[in-house]
């Protein structure tokens, strides 16, 4: 088992901002609203040598869907706090997990206006 915030790929035709809508979705059950851009990261793995390009959202939770099913592979979501997930490193999928945790923290947030979709 590993712990991720919510994560995934673009749909066909689909914006970053939809995609983590529908992500968040799928592998939490809540509905949100995206306010603000957090950062934009890569990661390399030295697991699968995969490089990950990952831009991370801020949001607000609008409601949760009881009956919403949870993609395939998701047991359920946590809510915790920095503490409680540094206690787990072990179990992150990988360094960006806490570390997106201490760069909302501590870093700057960005306006949705950062991102631009010229298809």
């Amino acid at each position: 088992m590993v712990l991720n915030q919510p994560a995934g790929h673009l749909d066909p035709g689909e914006t970053l901002i939809e995609a983590a809508i529908r992500e968040t979705h799928e592998e939490t059950g809540w509905q949100v609203n995206i306010t603000g851009v957090l950062n934009m990261n890569l990661y390399h793995s030295t697991i699968n040598d995969i490089t990950y390009h990952r831009t991370t959202f801020i949001g607000e939770t609008i409601s949760f869907d009881r009956s919403a099913t949870l993609d395939e592979g998701i047991i359920q979501a946590h809510w915790l706090s920095l503490e409680e997930l540094n206690t787990k490193k072990e179990m992150h999928r990988s360094p960006l997990v806490s570390l997106s945790i201490e760069q909302y923290l501590n870093d700057p947030h960005y306006p949705l206006s950062l991102i631009n979709d010229y298809r």
